[in-house]
C-alpha cells in the first residue's frame, strides 16, 4: 500500500462509528495479505504498527462496526492474525473518487508566469482534498485557473502545489506549473533557501526579543489530532523556528515567525512549547482565556476578539525564492488579512484605554 493510499485510507477511517444495523452492501476499501513469517498478534496491533498514521483506536471502531475481516468474515479488534491471512477493510459507501475536479473557485493571484503561481489563500479554505473536503479546495480552484492549459494537468503529482498551510492559516503558496519548476522549488524548500515569514499572535508576554526553536515534531501520542515536541530524538522531525518579537499588547504578543524547516502545526506546535499557545488555536488550546483577568468586562472583551477573529491568528506573509527559470531571487508580501488587522486594533485600544 502507497503512501497516499494511506493517507486515504486514514482518511475513510475518520468517521466510522459503530452501527446498530448491519448494512445492506459493503465495499471493499482496502486489502492487506499477512506476511507469511508474521508471529501471531491482535488485528488492531498489527495494522497499527504496520501503518503509522492509523490510530489503534480507528481501527477498533472499524472491527466494532463490522467493517474490519480477516478471510472474508468480520473479526474482532482482539483477533489474531496469522501468516496469510486477507485482511480487508469494508466500508457502506464505495471508495471515493479522489480525482482533482476543477472548479469555478476565486484566486487571490499574486504573481503568474509560465512556470509559477503565488497565490494569496484565505482563512477557512483547505489546500488539498481530504476527508470531509473534497471540494472547494485550493487545489480544485487551480485547476480551474489552469484548465486550458493542456500543459496542466491537476492530477498529476510532478505538478501543483509545492508546499501547503493549514486550512484556517492565510497567506503565500507558490504552485509549480510545470514538471521542472516543482522539481528545482522542491530541492529549494529541501534545502531551506526559501524565505518565509509569519506573523502571528500569541498568549502571553513573550520577556525576550528573538529566539529560536528547535526540537523534532511528530505526532502527538495523546491526541492523534494534534502534532507536539517529541523528546525521543529518534522519533519526530527535526524542525527550527526562529522568532522576533514585534509588539506587546497586554496579554498578548505579536511575533514574527521565520521558518528554518516546514513540518506540519510548526509554528503553532513550537510556540505552544514555550508557553505562549497561538490566540484562537481551537485545536492547542488557544480559544480559552489564557491570560489576563477575571473581571467580567475582560471576559467580554476576549470573546468580541475570539469572534473578530475566528481562527487561529496566523499568516503567512513573506515567501521568497529563487525563480526555477530565471534563477532571479523573488519576493512576495500578503498584507495582514482584515479579521487580523482588526484583532491588532481592538488590543492595541484596550491597552491604551487601560492605561488611561
Amino acid at each position: 500500500m502507497d503512501e497516499e493510499s494511506l493517507d486515504i485510507l486514514d482518511d475513510s477511517l475518520d468517521d466510522i462509528e459503530p452501527v446498530g444495523e448491519k448494512p445492506t452492501e459493503l465495499y471493499e476499501h482496502f486489502r492487506v495479505v499477512v506476511d507469511k513469517g508474521q508471529a501471531s498478534i491482535r488485528v488492531d496491533k498489527y495494522l497499527a504498527d504496520k501503518f503509522a498514521n492509523i490510530s489503534r483506536n480507528r481501527i477498533q471502531l472499524a472491527a466494532d462496526a463490522g467493517m474490519l475481516r480477516a478471510n472474508e468474515k468480520p473479526v474482532k479488534s482482539s483477533y489474531k492474525v496469522k501468516g496469510g491471512d486477507i485482511l480487508t477493510i469494508m466500508m457502506d459507501r464505495p471508495r471515493y473518487d479522489h480525482n482533482i475536479k476543477p472548479e469555478n473557485i476565486a484566486l487571490d493571484i499574486v504573481y503568474e508566469d509560465t512556470d509559477v503561481i503565488v497565490v494569496n489563500k484565505p482563512a477557512g479554505m483547505v489546500v488539498h482534498p481530504g476527508c470531509g473536503n473534497y471540494s472547494g479546495t485550493m487545489v480544485n480552484a487551480i485547476a480551474w485557473h489552469l484548465k486550458d492549459n493542456p500543459k496542466y494537468d491537476p492530477n498529476d503529482p510532478s505538478v501543483g502545489l509545492v508546499h501547503r498551510i493549514d486550512k484556517d492559516t492565510s497567506g503565500l503558496l507558490v504552485v509549480a506549473k510545470t514538471p521542472e519548476a516543482k522539481t528545482d522549488l522542491g530541492w529549494q524548500f529541501f534545502n531551506k533557501t526559501t524565505k518565509r515569514k509569519y506573523i502571528a499572535l500569541v498568549w502571553g508576554i513573550i520577556d525576550e526579543d528573538e529566539g529560536t526553536i528547535e526540537s523534532n515534531i511528530g505526532r502527538n501520542p495523546k491526541d492523534r489530532m494534534q502534532m507536539a515536541v517529541l523528546s525521543d530524538p529518534t522519533q519526530g522531525k527535526y524542525a527550527v523556528t526562529h522568532f522576533h518579537v514585534l509588539e506587546r499588547l497586554g496579554y498578548i504578543t505579536k511575533v514574527e515567525c521565520v521558518l528554518e524547516t516546514g513540518r506540519t502545526h510548526q509554528i503553532r506546535v513550537h510556540m505552544k512549547h514555550i508557553g505562549h499557545v497561538l490566540f484562537n488555536d481551537a485545536r492547542y488550546g488557544g480559544d480559552q482565556i489564557l491570560k489576563g483577568t477575571n473581571f467580567s468586562k475582560y471576559k467580554q472583551f476576549v470573546e468580541n476578539c475570539f469572534r473578530i477573529c475566528p481562527r487561529q491568528a496566523l499568516h503567512a506573509m513573506t515567501l521568497g525564492f529563487t525563480h526555477p527559470r530565471t534563477k532571479k531571487e523573488m519576493f512576495f508580501t500578503a498584507p495582514l488579512p482584515e479579521d487580523i488587522s482588526n484583532l491588532i486594533d481592538k488590543w492595541r485600544n484596550y491597552i491604551s484605554n487601560r492605561e488611561k
